[in-house]
């Protein structure tokens, strides 16, 4: 396992960390359990979970393990939460108010049997709270030594560096990470919201890294998914919905290089797109999702996997999302440059 700082922060990170949205939901708790202690015969440090993930049970689960490991595996865990969707029915059950993140991150912290974490998040963008709340509430939490670093979720990149400016202005706590989508079939992100991070020095933490299953060679084009995976129980689940994505050619363009070079090398094709993902530019760590202990071995084979030049810009051919020509094609990117010769 490969190491790196957590963003701009002095915190080290394993290069893959665990998330747990599955814990309490596809996976029982000896499972989420047994993936925990595969996670961490491995070298991994970093557990991602949120309040949202099965209504708290997740965070209970991952409690529960914590509250059973020897003093020296809870000291190298680094511990990750976030706090912004509903945990209730009320209008301030919700939301990055003073009042719901206080209650949020202290029902996360009962949950997880600590005092502290390591990495508070706020879920997503609120539009109804002002921004100044926020971070003075996120401030006041690290002041009292609740969490150690602030860090952001599913922002755009002009709310990005909106937060980071008003931060830095403030003197108040700085984000340190992003937590976004990000995959071979996913790549908008690299239009505006990486250079945000690129110029904020926020560490990214990628989720859903092989697309919702789709990058580990699962689906076909010419049969609806069936079965137990994800979307042969529903096909029309979420972002990675079968329809959504199966009609669009250069979803199996990308399927297929990511076969070739994964036979090339003699390896499954997760561990080549998670590889794809852990190298990209300000990638802090890679968030591993899974259900089963399985799937967690296979996809823990992609660490310390480096593909090479040719096969990354292999990679990267397929998987260009084909930007306009304005303002993040070739016209765009000439107007925002600048020879010195």
């Amino acid at each position: 396992m490969e190491y790196r700082t957590l963003g701009r922060s002095g915190c080290a990170v394993s290069a893959l960390a665990l998330g747990t949205m599955t814990f309490g939901t596809e996976a029982d708790e000896d499972t989420s359990h047994a993936q925990l202690d595969v996670f961490f015969e491995a070298g991994g440090t970093l557990i991602d979970t949120a309040d949202v993930y099965s209504d708290g049970a997740s965070e209970e689960i991952v409690g529960r393990w914590l509250a059973k490991q020897p003093a020296g595996i809870r000291g190298q865990v680094v511990l990750a939460t976030k706090g912004r969707f509903a945990m209730g029915d009320g209008p301030n059950d919700l939301g990055l108010s003073r009042r719901h993140l206080r209650d949020a991150l202290d029902a996360s912290l009962g949950r997880l049997g600590v005092e502290s974490v390591d990495l508070y998040q706020t879920h997503a963008f609120d539009p109804q709270t002002p921004l100044d709340e926020t971070l003075g509430f996120l401030d006041d939490a690290v002041r009292a030594g609740k969490i150690s670093y602030v860090g952001l979720s599913n922002y755009t990149g002009w709310q990005v560096q909106k937060v980071v400016d008003l931060a830095e202005f403030r003197g108040l706590a700085r984000p340190v990470t992003l937590q976004p989508q990000y995959n071979l079939l996913v790549r908008e992100i690299e239009w505006e919201i990486v250079p945000a991070c690129e110029s904020t020095e926020l560490g990214l933490l990628p989720w859903s890294p092989l697309g919702g299953g789709w990058l580990t060679g699962k689906y076909t084009q010419e049969s609806r998914p069936t079965g137990a995976t994800r979307l042969g129980e529903d096909p029309e689940r979420g972002m990675e919905a079968y329809d959504r994505r199966s009609t669009k050619e250069r979803t199996w363009d990308v399927i297929e290089a990511v076969q070739s070079v994964a036979s090339s090398r003699g390896v499954s094709m997760a561990q080549v797109a998670l590889a794809w993902v852990v190298d990209r530019p300000m990638v802090s760590s890679v968030i591993l999702g899974a259900r089963t202990v399985e799937q967690l071995q296979d996809n823990l084979g992609a660490a310390g996997l480096h593909l090479s030049e040719e096969e990354t810009a292999q990679l990267d051919a397929a998987s260009d999302p084909g930007a306009a020509d304005y303002p993040y094609g070739g016209p765009g990117i000439e107007q925002r440059s600048r020879a010195l010769s």
